[in-house]
């Protein structure tokens, strides 16, 4: 479901028809800061379809207006209630943004699959930091503190939010967080989400970007499986780099992949083992952390 509008047009599909004609190859009309939710006409349907000819061998539950299937629950009611959803979370998140602007807070939000080594990155990033950044980290898990647990033995402050059977942070948790990690002017704030691929990708919580995380052990299909998570991404980090003269894994065709679904994300390919690319990751933090210095928008 495209988290703008509510109705199917959004959605990241990759092959297929869209009405219309013409294959939809990973059109989506991405949510930009200024709106990220508007009510479609009454009456018109804008769900993606595709072809049961192209595709005979597939049940398609992500047709129709909802982009999603439950069972029991029809279309209209499923768009009506994520829209509620989605439209309550951009609230939440419109505060938090505002929060890091007069602020000149720079606050990312990293997504991936579970085990892409997220934490891992987080500790060599804080660690090679060294001190020189104000920051602070936002862990988010079903259950446990281990990951917050690691990040505290850096020296760093961190909060665990813990989802229980949620599947994603939310900007009401972040703002939750925030308060009482009582963030300092011009720092950096890292929310390490929830591992999964499918829903952090619609939630928006205030973030200056996605950064989403793909790990050279994972196929380099899958930003064609999850196509909306890497088209809501600003930057992909292709981690393990180090693991490649081991693996069965075309980093190019990955990197292409990504673009085909998102031709504006940028790449960095990073390795928390051997140091490949932290660099230019470190890089790319502090000219944000500097940008949104300079963008501070103080209130009163």
């Amino acid at each position: 479901m495209c988290t703008t509008c509510g109705c199917g047009k959004g959605q990241t599909l990759v092959g297929g028809r869209m009405p219309g004609g013409g294959h939809a190859f990973a059109r989506q009309h991405k949510p930009g800061k200024e709106l990220r939710y508007r009510a479609p006409e009454e009456g018109v349907i804008r769900a993606p379809v595709r072809d049961p000819a192209l595709f005979p061998d597939t049940l398609d539950f992500g047709v129709g207006p909802a982009g999603t299937h439950a069972p029991g629950v029809s279309q209209a009611r499923m768009v009506k209630i994520e829209r509620d959803i989605l439209a309550k979370n951009n609230d939440y998140a419109d505060e938090n943004r505002r929060y890091f602007s007069s602020r000149g807070i720079f606050a990312l939000n990293l997504v991936s699959s579970p085990g892409s080594g997220k934490t891992t990155l987080l500790v060599k990033t804080i660690t090679a930091l060294n001190g020189m950044q104000p920051l602070a980290v936002i862990e988010g898990d079903q259950q446990t503190d281990n990951d917050a647990a690691r990040i505290r033995a850096t020296g760093a402050p961190a909060l665990q939010i813990n989802t229980g059977k949620g599947c994603h942070l939310d900007a009401h948790m972040v703002g939750q967080a925030m308060g009482r990690l009582a963030l300092k002017n011009d720092s950096l704030l890292l929310i390490e989400n929830v591992g999964n691929l499918v829903c952090p990708a619609g939630f928006d919580l205030g973030e200056a970007h996605k950064v989403v995380m793909f790990s050279v052990t994972e196929g380099e299909d899958k930003p064609l499986k999850y196509p909306d998570m890497f088209r809501a991404s600003d930057l992909m980090l292709l981690s393990k780099c180090d693991l490649l003269p081991h693996l069965d894994f075309d980093a190019d065709l990955a990197m292409a992949n990504a673009r085909r679904v998102n031709p504006d994300i940028q790449v960095i390919r990073v390795s928390a083992t051997n140091g490949e690319g932290l660099g230019e990751w470190l890089e790319w933090i502090k000219a944000g952390c500097h940008d949104a210095g300079a963008a501070r928008q103080p209130t009163g």
